[in-house]
Order: structure tokens, then sequence, then C-alpha cells
């Protein structure tokens, strides 16, 4: 048996096993993933599993019932947290929602959205601004354990320690806790927040256009992804954004040196928030 813990590199050739292992029993492809964050996720994932080898995790991939989910949400990031980067979500209220509220209906696309952290911040700032009833949220992931939690509203209460202060150093009206009850160790957010938005399955390495958007968040997303893919799906979310429309991506992701950058201006350097000109 592998000693994982001693493991920083997997052999080339197993890898290209894996990933094509993944894309027939899911769907899913990895091969423009960035490598290194990738393999530490697959190597934790193997020695959470007690595996003997990669030959033993594409084998369970391929006939373990279950398992080919189990491993796509692992090595898939779901770490998230609401009002993210406080001073993102300034800039939004701000700048970029007085510019929104000019339209007569609002279409938003949550890239990414994870376990729905960030959808739920962004239907709060909506409430807050008086705009909710007229916005349209999709919110899009390729893990659907992670689509099922963001749907159900549901979040662990240490959690909110957390986004409360993230909720109050971004300047909220009210109290994080007036939109949850408590049940235990678990919190329920306000169904109604969620009422219009559509959670579904989509993948950025493969699925295209699907509509057109005035504003698309994919925040923390591009880190992971190699230089082809960068400049794949910011192709794809310039088709998905109508003229004047916004994207906002993570504070400490770059996407200035890819070709669909000169379709871009700079609504906030420091928050990476931009307009489709």
């Amino acid at each position: 048996m592998i000693n994982w813990s001693k493991v920083t590199k997997l052999d080339e050739t197993e890898m290209q096993s894996l990933f094509v292992a993944v894309k027939d029993a899911r769907g899913i492809d990895f091969i423009d993933y960035a490598q290194s964050s990738l393999q530490r996720r697959i190597i934790r994932f193997s020695e959470m599993e007690k595996l003997e080898n990669v030959n033993e995790l594409i084998h369970k991939i391929r006939f373990g019932n279950g398992f080919a989910d189990r491993f796509i949400n692992e090595v898939t990031v779901n770490v998230t947290e609401m009002f993210r980067d406080p001073s993102f979500w300034i800039v939004l209220r701000d700048t970029v929602l007085p510019e929104l509220n000019k339209r007569s209906i609002i279409n938003i696309w949550h890239a990414g959205c994870s376990i729905g952290e960030e959808v739920f911040s962004m239907a709060i700032l909506l409430k807050e601004s008086g705009m909710l009833s007229k916005t349209r949220i999709i919110a899009t992931d390729l893990n659907n354990e992670a689509l099922k939690l963001a749907q159900s509203g549901i979040s662990m209460l240490k959690n909110q320690i957390l986004n409360a202060k993230n909720y109050q150093n971004f300047g909220g009206k009210a109290s994080l806790s007036d939109y949850y009850k408590v049940m235990e160790n678990k919190v329920f957010y306000d169904k109604e927040l969620i009422r219009k938005v559509e959670f579904k399955k989509h993948d950025l390495t493969a699925d295209g256009y699907f509509g057109v958007f005035d504003l698309i968040i994919c925040r923390n997303v591009f880190i992971y992804f190699n230089f082809n893919l960068q400049e794949k799906v910011l192709g794809l979310f310039n088709q998905s954004l109508s003229k004047n429309s916004f994207l906002g991506i993570g504070s400490k992701e770059s996407i200035t040196w890819c070709k669909g950058a000169r379709f871009l201006t700079n609504v906030s350097v420091e928050d990476k928030v931009f307009r489709r000109i």
C-alpha cells in the first residue's frame, strides 16, 4: 500500500488514466485544471479512503457504487463563506446594482456556486436594495451534492460567526440572524430569499452558453484552471454578458492576460469587478 502522506506528485500516465475514468463515469474532464492543487486533493482523498494505489482509485471510480460522486465531491473545492471579501459586496451595492436597477428585469449567473453561501449573500443584498423581486438568479455548479446543499438553504451554526462578521463589515441593514432560523447546530435560511433562484448542474469546462446575463459572479474558480481553460471560460462569460453588464471574480485572481479581457473594462481593480464593453 502506498504511504500517501509521503506522496507529493502522481505519475503523469496514472493521472491521464484517472481523468479518462472520471470523464467516462461522470462526464467531468479535469485535464485542464491546475494540476498541483488538484493532485494534492486527490492524494488527500486516496489517503482518507485508505486506497492501495491509483489503480484501485480508478477501479472504484469506474465500478464502485456512488464512489465517483464521492470522489468529485471531495476533490472539487466547496470552501466558501457569506459576504466573503466585504469590499467586493460594497462595490456591488454602491456601483453595480444602481446601474442594474435601471433595467426592468435583472438576470444574474452565479457560476461555480458551491454550497450557495454567495447566492444567499446576493439574495440578501438584493432584498436590502429593493431589487430582489425583479431579479432572476441561475446558480450552477458541477457538483451535485453541493447544489443540493445550496438549494436546501442549510448551513452550520458554527459558520455564522464569520458570516455575521462579513455581513457587518459589508454594512448590512439588519442582523444576519434575521434571515435564518436555528435548529440544534444548523441554521435554515429563509427560502423566500431563493424563491426565484434556479439551481442547475453546469460544468464550465465542458458545457456552453445557455443565456444572457446582466451580472456574472464566478469567484475563486479561475485559480483552479490552467491558462487554456481560463481563456475558454472567459470566452463563455463574454458571450453570456449583455452590453454594459458586469463580471465579478475572486480578488486574488487575474484575467488580464486573457485575450477575452479586451472586451472588459475595470470597475474595481482591487475587487476584480469588470464591465463588458
